[in-house]
This record gives structure tokens, sequence and C-alpha cells, in this order.
């Protein structure tokens, strides 16, 4: 099978590569892009790469939406991110819009990290986006890596969660979102999603450095979105 790179994040020459170099299995770089990341981006330290946080209603996405969320650029103060409104949410279009512009957002980027993703993060945005009828990004156009199971696997703690495993490491600034502040959030208050994507973005933060913390314990290795 298969599996496409998005060329339209790579550069002049890293796109002509793309469509006419071969990898070492002698294949096009455009049959083989899982290749082209390791061989090509990789080497060349040109993998995009991002941190992924989502904050929602609930935890089904047949009866809960997205309320905000942040990717962060790695090594960059540089942030993609959106939150529904109270106009969204007075159209009952809720999270349609944001999704629309998370699934542009996601095409800037190789590699997404999260923390449980793979059980929440993604496959509660694949589903809403299905749910609208957008085109969630193609199997092989994304890689994801779930910082959750590499903590799990390397540390020995009596909780596998985010705030165990950035306070265990000395890395400060976890928090909580409060009840009034997502209560105002879910119904479009613009102080409460404020406060609500504070929280989204400290989360994208630590999960960077626990990223760095980590990541030359455990081998370099992705799951197709």
């Amino acid at each position: 099978m298969v599996r496409p790179l998005n060329p339209n994040i790579l550069k002049k020459k890293e796109k002509e590569l793309f469509f006419t170099g071969r990898c070492k299995h002698r294949h096009l770089y455009c049959e083989h892009p899982n290749c082209f990341r390791t061989e090509v981006l990789e080497k060349n330290g040109d993998l995009k790469e991002g941190y992924l946080d989502i904050e929602t209603t609930g935890f089904e996405a047949n009866y809960h939406h997205i309320l905000t969320y942040v990717i962060k650029v790695k090594g960059e103060d540089k942030y993609y991110k959106a939150s529904i409104t109270k106009d969204d949410l007075d159209k009952g279009i809720f999270d349609k819009r944001i999704c629309e512009q998370l699934v542009e957002d996601l095409s800037h980027f190789d590699v997404i990290y999260t923390y449980y993703g793979t059980g929440f993060d993604i496959p509660f945005m694949r589903a809403r986006c299905m749910y609208w009828n957008l085109v969630f990004p193609e199997f092989g156009t994304l890689q994801h890596k779930d910082l959750y199971y590499v903590v799990r696997r390397l540390l020995k703690l009596n909780r596998k969660s985010l705030e165990v495993a950035t306070r265990f490491l000395g890395i400060e600034g976890k928090n909580h979102v409060l009840g009034n502040e997502w209560m105002l959030a879910r119904i479009g208050n613009k102080k409460g999603l404020d406060y609500v994507m504070e929280h989204n973005i400290i989360d994208c933060e630590i999960l960077e450095k626990l990223h760095l913390r980590l990541e030359n314990s455990f081998k370099k290795t992705t799951n197709t979105v």
C-alpha cells in the first residue's frame, strides 16, 4: 500500500527529491514516504514536529465536541490554535469550523506528539471530523508518537499521568481547568475559552520539555495516524 506524505509542507528541493529520488529499497520516495522521512527529512533535521493538546466538553465524540486545541511547533514559540465561539454554538455548528481549521493546521506537520493521544485525542478528533464530513489526515500522511506509552515503559511511577511524570522530572507548569472556567467555556464565554486555551498551551509546553528529557532513551519510531 502506498502511504502518502503531504508534499505541500516540503521545501522545493525536497519536493523534487520526493517525486524523483529512490530509497534504499529502490522505490520512488513518493511510494515509500516513511523512507523519505527517515532517509531525508530526519537525517537533515527537517522533520516538522509539533505537540498537540485538545479540550472537549466530554469524552464521547457522539455526544460531545471540541472546545479548543493547540499545536506547538517543536523548538519554536509558534502555536496553531483555535476555539469555538458563542456564535458557533448559536448557529448549531459547534466545532465544525475549528475542525476544518484543525485539519488544515495538521497538514503543516510530519510528526505530532501527544500524551495519551492514542486513547483519546486522535480518535476524538477523527470522529468529530468524520461527523462533519471532513477528511482527517489520510493514512500515512501524519506520524504520531504518544509519550504516555514512553513514560509507562521507561519510568516506574505510581501513576502515569502527565502531571506525575513532569513533576517527578522537575518540569513545572502543569495546571488544571477549574470548574467555573470550564462551564463558561462550554457556553462559548470568551473569558472561559481563553482560560482553557491557556491550559492547552501549558500542556503543550510541558509535553515538549518531557519529550526533550526522554528522547534519547527510546527508539525514534512513530505510528501512523
